[in-house]
């Protein structure tokens, strides 16, 4: 199985580097994992609505150069969809089985996603109703996806 993770902006901290890192290493073992970093806009405050429509349309267009047909695909939305860690291992499970192979997440910016990317997921996953830094949950994403490979598996480390 083939796995992307489309992420608006780099990792600054080292912290979540090196976390981003060790999950990398260990998801090998599962997966090939790709990591495509977009460039994300200047985001200053008191935007209008059109300003912050237009911002999440200009990284679109950057995240949308690496989707390619055949893929699937699942934005992270805070309004998605809700699912356990047991749930997301059935579901990569079951895209596998299907003949889903290249799967693509999509992490937005600090303002979130542009309805264009909302509209070509395949999936709306929320992992909760609170908002994370767009940084954070790449690492998040990556532990729940290695978790979701080791239930596959059998594997001890889920609890």
């Amino acid at each position: 199985m083939n796995i992307t993770i489309i992420s608006v902006g780099r990792l600054k901290e080292k912290y979540l580097k090196a976390g981003v890192d060790e999950y990398s290493k260990r998801l090998t073992r599962y997966c090939k994992l790709n990591i495509i970093e977009v460039a994300d806009e200047k985001a200053p405050e008191n935007l209008s609505d059109t300003e912050i429509k237009m911002i999440k349309d200009k990284e679109a267009e950057g995240i949308f150069k690496h989707i390619k047909d055949g893929m699937y695909v699942i934005v992270l939305d805070i309004k998605g969809k809700m699912i356990s860690s047991e749930d997301l291992a059935n579901k990569l499970q079951d895209l596998g089985v299907s003949g889903n192979s290249q799967i693509v997440f999509i992490i937005g910016g600090s303002l979130g996603v542009a309805d264009i990317l909302l509209k070509r997921a395949d999936f709306k996953l929320s992992f909760s109703p609170m908002t994370f830094p767009h940084q954070l949950m790449r690492l998040i994403l990556l532990e729940q996806v290695y978790r979701g490979f080791r239930i596959i598996k059998g594997e001890p480390y889920h609890k």
